[in-house]
Order: C-alpha cells, then sequence, then structure tokens
C-alpha cells in the first residue's frame, strides 16, 4: 500500500473498524525483539503510532512502562479504554513530532505500520535523542499482496479499481532488498547493530471482510461515500463470483537498530 502524505487524519474516522479489521504481528517478531533487547518491569517503552492497539499487548505483557502516542483522538481514546487494566500504560494524543519526553530515558522506542508517516529525518532523530545509551528502535510493518494462487481474483478487483482508482497500482511484493534498504536508513542517523527480519503469513476473507478491510486504508476513506459504496459493492461482487474468498499473502519487515 502507498503512502499519501496528509490523509493521516483518514484512520481516525473509522477507528473501531480499524481496531478490528487491522492484524497483529506473529510471536516469533516481538521474540526477536525481546532477544535483541530484553524488557522487564523497570523498561521504559513508548509506542509511536498504537492506532487500534495490534502491537501492544505483547509488549505490555512484560510488565514495563509504556507511554503509547497516537495522533487520532479517537483511536487514543479506544486504546486508553482497551488497555485500562493495565496500570503502567498510558496514552498521548499527539503526532510524534510533537511529543514531549525527556532525552536518554528510554529503553525501547517501536512503531508498527506507523513510523512511515513521519518525516524520515525527524522521526529517526527524535527516536535516537530519545533513547538511552544502548537503547532499541524496533520498527515494524505489514504488507499486504495480492492473491497469489488465484490470478483471476487480482484480474477482477484491477480492473475494478482501473474505474474507481485509477492511479493505484498493484505493487511488486515486499521483498528482502526492500526491507534491507529500509532497515539500514537507521545508520545514517547514528545507529548501531542494524538488523531486519521477515515473516510470512496468510490471512483469508469472506467479500464483506475484504472490503471491510480496506475500507481502513486512508486513501479508501477519503473517496467519496456514494462513490466508494459503488466501488466495494463491486469488489464484493467479484469475489462472491469468484468462490466468495479471497486470501492476502501478508509480509512483515522488523527492524532493530541501537543506540550507541
Amino acid at each position: 500500500m502507498s503512502v499519501i502524505h496528509g490523509l493521516e487524519w483518514t484512520f481516525n474516522t473509522e477507528a473501531e473498524k480499524y481496531e478490528k479489521m487491522r492484524p497483529g504481528y506473529v510471536p516469533e517478531l516481538y521474540e526477536d525483539i525481546f532477544n535483541y533487547i530484553p524488557i522487564n518491569k523497570t523498561s521504559n517503552v513508548v509506542e509511536v503510532g498504537i492506532g487500534g492497539g495490534q502491537a501492544t499487548l505483547p509488549i505490555l505483557k512484560t510488565g514495563c512502562y509504556l507511554t503509547a502516542v497516537e495522533y487520532g483522538s479517537n483511536l487514543a481514546e479506544l486504546c486508553r479504554k482497551k488497555f485500562r487494566e493495565f496500570p503502567k500504560f498510558s496514552m498521548v494524543t499527539a503526532k510524534f513530532e510533537d511529543f514531549e519526553c525527556d532525552d536518554n530515558t528510554c529503553d525501547l522506542i517501536y512503531s508498527a505500520s506507523a513510523f512511515h508517516w513521519i518525516p524520515e529525518e525527524v522521526g529517526y532523530k527524535k527516536v535516537f535523542n530519545l533513547l538511552k545509551s544502548g537503547g532499541v528502535f524496533a520498527r515494524f510493518a505489514n504488507h499486504p499482496y495480492k492473491d497469489k494462487e488465484r490470478e483471476e481474483i487480482h484480474e477482477a478487483i484491477q480492473k475494478i479499481y482501473s474505474v474507481y482508482m485509477p492511479d493505484t497500482l498493484s505493487n511488486d511484493e515486499y521483498s528482502e532488498n526492500d526491507a534491507e534498504k529500509r532497515a539500514d536508513l537507521a545508520g545514517k542517523y547514528g545507529f548501531i547493530d542494524i538488523s531486519f527480519k521477515l515473516y510470512h503469513r496468510t490471512r483469508t476473507f469472506t467479500a464483506k471482510e475484504y472490503t471491510s478491510l480496506i475500507g481502513t486504508y486512508s486513501d479508501h476513506i477519503a473517496i467519496e461515500e456514494c462513490t466508494r459504496s459503488k466501488f466495494f459493492s463491486e469488489i464484493e461482487s467479484a469475489i462472491d463470483n469468484l468462490g466468495g474468498k479471497i486470501t492476502i499473502y501478508d509480509t512483515i519487515d522488523l527492524q532493530l537498530a541501537r543506540k550507541p
């Protein structure tokens, strides 16, 4: 999914649907983070862009102090309620660029499918400054790809997109080379011990579930409601006419980097 800057606001308008439909992350990813930096009851952690809290619970279960930063007020309120049973959880409604925190105080800063909304130079520099020496930045993101086993579904959906979103191109599957290039960005800002890893999974949806999912994508939310309704109806019909199910092939990339 390409990033269209200026559409950050869109997710907040679909907070409940976003929380329900956006996926979490595989257990192996958290194991790799905790092997890289042990997190415990004394650790100070910041999550950049909590969204619907898809990546939050495994971190909270370590018993750490977790401060989540979220620009969308509806998403922030949803997560305040979602994690209210964790006394060390706190929620700040702000852009990360405006988030106030003392330098050299964080053991771990992480961001799940959100850091790409922050200007690179601003984001990496701020993370570096907030981390303690030896502290870690973990950035990870999910990259969905077409139903690789059923080209007819992909072609049918692409025809519909050519009418309603003609500027939307079908992206290549996220690759190891893509992950390495993105991970290496941290080196420009003083980070060391940089590493990356890819994880793979599939998710299968009914036609209705699939349009609920894409209804949480920023550029789709921005479409005028009447047009979006027709667009999604045609997608649902295409999937139903081709078996009623669609499978998405996800690649998740994890970038780990340490402050000297």
